[in-house]
């Protein structure tokens, strides 16, 4: 009886978690847009009560760390991507401390990176590709990008390749593929990883095949401006069995075994084996293979994930025609550059990059904040160019990270590009008054 009682209570409450979101969440959703008046945000969360309703379920539940909803998730997310294995993590970033860490571990042998050796990467993005790089010891070897695609200069790989080069780790820009053929090409012919940044790409596929699935390992980000959002939130995934397992350690502390929270002996050796110099039969669950950490998610956010998996196929379509509909409305204007994406790329769009031409005679940060003013929330590329920001200035150009060629382009975009929003939460309103309030602005 005390059973049914709590089902029937667990039933109500949901139910009354749909009946608030109609009257609060989808009541705000629904507002009218009034120009001028209303903020055109450059990201948000779409979601409804099916998102509501999974986080109460798994609060009721209060396990609280990893559990059902987040095992759910990692089998859809593997399946959708078509790759074996996926691990949530509790951010992007620390999806990009874990696809790196895991290069360095000693099961690689002789694939190992090590402090000192090389990574081919990019200014021009956002800091936390290049963080666990450095934050190793390892040096990055940064190379410029397409003025069209923002994308890795792909002519640049030869010319910034050593005998000290282990691996290469680059984002695909704001949902736009990077020239991943002759990337992959250029690794295979030199035994190096590839390590795709996917924070902003989940969704876009370059020749028929997913993004983040090219390389060894591809790094999601659920932060809510993303494709789509637990709060916080990321993930890892690879096919490859032992940088599966190498990363499922490290992710879980370091730990050499593999049983999930809560549960005992799953790997059947837990009081029975010697690891390292430890005494015989010492308890497995606090043996360590790695130096880790904890980036394991909550299960309450993972249950929001669940029903926002649901959504992404249609999060991707959206995206896709807001790209267009604002490319279309603003094509004609010599001033602006827009994105250029490869004819095999089918991207899933971050955002819309729009950087100024010869022609214009105003400066980014002109329209950007006439955009401003008029409630338009805009976005610079990210760090424009991360060498030269404060966290660059003590170390050394030769010791610490190499330049390969010039960084003309990336110069270009962090002095004159920005981006607006086309997430799926904007109307056709706001994507009008996005357009007939930059062609005001430069007429």
């Amino acid at each position: 009886m005390d059973k049914l009682r709590a089902q029937k209570l667990h039933d109500e409450i949901l139910q009354k978690v749909t009946e608030y979101y109609q009257l609060t969440h989808k009541a705000a959703q629904e507002a009218p847009f009034e120009p001028g008046e209303s903020r055109v945000p450059y990201a948000g969360r779409v979601f409804d009560e099916k998102e509501m309703c999974n986080l109460v379920d798994s609060s009721l539940e209060f396990w609280l760390t990893y559990g059902r909803y987040s095992r759910e998730f990692e089998k859809k997310l593997a399946d959708y991507l078509q790759v074996r294995f996926a691990l949530l993590v509790n951010s992007g970033s620390s999806a990009n401390l874990l696809a790196f860490s895991a290069l360095t571990s000693p099961l690689l042998k002789e694939r190992q990176i090590k402090r000192g050796d090389e990574v081919i990467t990019v200014a021009c993005g956002f800091p936390t590709t290049i963080a666990p790089i450095v934050q190793y010891g390892a040096v990055p070897v940064f190379v410029d990008v397409e003025a069209g695609s923002a994308n890795i200069k792909t002519d640049m790989l030869e010319q910034a390749y050593s005998a000290k080069t282990k691996a290469v780790m680059i984002a695909h820009t704001l949902g736009n593929p990077f020239n991943i053929k002759e990337v992959k090409a250029f690794c295979s012919q030199h035994g190096l990883w590839l390590v795709e940044d996917n924070c902003d790409a989940l969704g876009s596929k370059y020749d028929g095949k997913f993004t983040g699935t090219w390389g060894d390992i591809g790094t999601s980000s659920f932060y809510p401006p993303h494709h789509m959002t637990m709060g916080e939130g990321g993930a890892v995934y690879t096919s490859d069995p032992l940088l599966k397992k190498i990363m499922l350690s490290l992710r879980d502390w370091g730990r050499d075994c593999w049983c999930e929270s809560g549960v005992d002996n799953t790997c059947g050796c837990r009081f029975t084996k010697q690891f390292g110099s430890l005494p015989v039969g010492y308890d497995h669950k606090y043996v360590y293979s790695h130096f880790g950490y904890n980036l394991k998610i909550s299960d309450m956010q993972a249950a929001i994930g669940c029903a926002q998996l649901e959504k992404f196929p249609g999060f991707v379509e959206q995206r896709k025609k807001n790209f267009q509909y604002l490319y279309e409305g603003l094509k004609d204007l010599p001033e602006l550059r827009f994105f250029e994406k490869y004819p095999e790329s089918d991207p899933s769009w971050f955002g819309f990059l729009i950087t100024l031409t010869k022609k214009a005679n105003f400066s980014r940060n002109d329209l950007a904040k006439h955009l401003e003013e008029k409630k338009i929330q805009t976005r610079n590329l990210f760090a424009g160019n991360i060498l030269k920001h404060p966290c660059f200035e003590t170390m050394r150009e030769g010791v610490d990270y190499r330049v390969a060629g010039s960084l003309e382009n990336t110069d270009n975009i962090m002095n004159n590009a920005f981006w607006i929003g086309l997430y799926p939460g904007m109307t056709r309103e706001k994507l009008d008054y996005m357009i007939s309030t930059i062609r005001e602005f430069i007429q």
